[in-house]
């Protein structure tokens, strides 16, 4: 793959790195602007985050993480280990700056710029899931609203001031709040226990594996190439980018997107992308259930998100700062299976398939990173945290305008990653 011919100044060829949603969305709309990509992954199509989640397009809950209650919650889930959002204890150095740097930037003034920030791609998401389907990959979003449950109407309370914070920063959000009756109605799953509830209406879900895997076959069909190796260096003679894998393979072309998630920090700190982003993980699994749900379900105060999914339900949850490729650990699984099994009932829990870990790319100040480095011929794409379903086909497009244009979208101005 050569890296010398160009349109005008621009990029004629762009390898990209990382074949979750984040990297085909952007190999997708520059192949619509007419540039020649090839993607590299080390485990192929939809090997990190974008397989196993909850499937949710969702912009009305896309809510940023450096929320201050969620500080106060972090520190007194040091002493629980089965608590949604866990801090291994570690000596991990880099763990800690990063988490310094996050309660740093919990408080209202930080949450409010995120949330402001995010407005362009939470307006963009749904719109640019209609046009790769127009043209893309053959498998459909669902249109349908997420009810969020809970045990009390004093507990729905927390949500509901979220959602006027929103509505306060910009982001309306269409919602009503349910009785017990209500709630029975919309998630025909729901013990006693779940006694209130809202529905968030104008979203969507989808079969996050299976679609990322139609546009990894749609940007095939278009002339890319998916190389499957990892990738040890990227280099820059500021005229092409050269990407070079652990075994020597070369590929070289006018620039280089990094969307390798929550691995993002290994191969774009020398181009100085200061922003430290560190893995959330998260796990999920599917079960059968006696009864079929219309839609999502959010069980807040357990944080688990419950899609439907192939017949079953997906259950997705918790939130665990652990390196990206380090094993999974059974205790959280039975934490999300111990918190929701009180909550739901006809859901087989001793019968659940596909047990799946994945690393969600988290930053510090609740904006990912995306756009050019100080090295023009290399850009980034990533830490969207637990939103890179819903903002990846949104985060591809703009990027690709900055990539054919040169200029800086304004709705990126926010995710500058040299900031």
């Amino acid at each position: 793959m050569g890296g010398t011919e160009r349109i005008g100044d621009w990029p004629r060829s762009v390898i990209v790195v990382g074949a979750g949603i984040v990297g085909l969305s952007t190999a997708w709309f520059l192949q619509e602007r007419g540039v020649e990509v090839h993607v590299v992954d080390r485990g192929g199509v939809a090997a990190g985050a974008s397989w196993g989640n909850a499937g949710w397009i969702a912009p009305g809950l896309a809510i940023p993480l450096n929320e201050p209650s969620v500080l106060r919650y972090g520190l007194r889930s040091l002493l629980n280990p089965a608590a949604p959002l866990h801090i291994p204890a570690t000596l991990d150095p880099g763990l800690w700056a990063f988490l310094a740097r996050f309660a740093a930037n919990c408080r209202w003034s930080s949450w409010s710029r995120a949330v402001r920030a995010n407005l362009p791609l939470n307006q963009e998401s749904i719109e640019a899931y209609e046009i790769l389907g127009a043209d893309g990959p053959a498998v459909s979003t669902v249109a349908a609203p997420i009810t969020a449950a809970f045990r009390t109407p004093r507990q729905a309370q927390g949500l509901l001031r979220e959602l006027r914070r929103l509505a306060d920063a910009g982001q309306q959000v269409d919602h009503t709040i349910l009785d017990a009756g209500q709630v029975a109605e919309h998630v025909p799953l729901a013990s006693d226990a779940l006694r209130a509830g809202v529905r968030i209406d104008g979203q969507r879900y989808v079969d996050p594996g299976r679609f990322v895997h139609a546009l990894g076959r749609a940007v095939m069909a278009r002339g890319a190439t998916v190389y499957a190796f990892e990738v040890a260096d990227v280099r820059s003679d500021d005229r092409k980018a050269i990407v070079v894998s652990r075994h020597g393979t070369m590929l070289s072309a006018d620039a280089v997107v990094l969307a390798t998630g929550a691995w993002l920090p290994r191969l774009a700190s020398r181009w100085g992308v200061r922003s430290r982003v560190r893995a959330g993980r998260g796990y999920s699994f599917t079960v059968p259930v006696d009864r079929p749900v219309p839609g999502p379900v959010y069980l807040p105060d357990v944080r688990v998100a419950c899609t439907p999914y192939q017949g079953g339900l997906r259950v997705a949850g918790t939130m665990e700062f652990r390196d990206p490729d380090a094993p999974a650990v059974p205790a959280r699984l039975e934490a999300i299976i111990a918190s929701a099994r009180p909550l739901l009932d006809g859901v087989r829990w001793d019968e659940r398939t596909d047990v799946w870990v994945g690393p969600r790319p988290v930053t510090p100040d609740g904006r990912p990173l995306i756009g050019a480095t100080r090295t023009p011929c290399v850009y980034v794409a990533g830490g969207h945290g637990m939103w890179g379903l819903a903002h990846g086909p949104a985060t591809g497009r703009l990027l690709a305008e900055q990539i054919t244009t040169g200029k800086q979208p304004t709705a990126l101005r926010e995710f500058d990653p040299l900031r």
